[in-house]
């Protein structure tokens, strides 16, 4: 079902159940580009929201736990210590816009797979792109 390899793993990890990929817990499952954004995020003045104010897995804020993991499909595509990996969902059972497809860039450090990039082809926006304050 949604099984596809280990950098699937990594991805999966986000999706049954959707964790929020900005939360510190997690950081160590990131590198550059993206780890460097979600650090930039932690930085955000008391008060204001950061760049990352979504789950930028699912690229939404509202979902259903339960329509994820069931209609959730991996696909993954590794060359050598890159990897993509390519995640089919619904946020809810029924719905117009409740479809999603984002793709995941991972690289292999260490022999662990970690997060670079996350890209929404549904709504055309890529994390490394987001402009994010200084965190001054």
């Amino acid at each position: 079902p949604a099984f596809a390899g280990p950098a699937s793993d990594a991805v999966r990890l986000f999706y049954v159940p959707v964790r929020w990929e900005a939360d510190p817990q997690f950081r160590d499952r990131f590198v550059e580009p993206a780890k460097t954004l979600f650090d930039l995020n932690d930085k955000a003045p008391e008060g204001e929201i950061g760049c990352v104010d979504f789950g930028p897995g699912i690229d939404a804020q509202d979902y259903d736990d339960a329509t994820i993991k069931k209609t959730l499909k991996l696909d993954e595509q590794v060359d050598g210590d890159g990897a993509t990996v390519t995640a089919r969902f619904q946020l809810f059972p029924e719905g117009e816009g409740a479809e999603r497809e984002m793709r995941w860039t991972l690289r292999n450090v260490g022999g662990a797979w970690k997060i670079a990039d996350i890209e929404s082809v549904s709504s055309g926006w890529k994390l490394s792109e987001l402009n994010c304050f200084l965190g001054e």
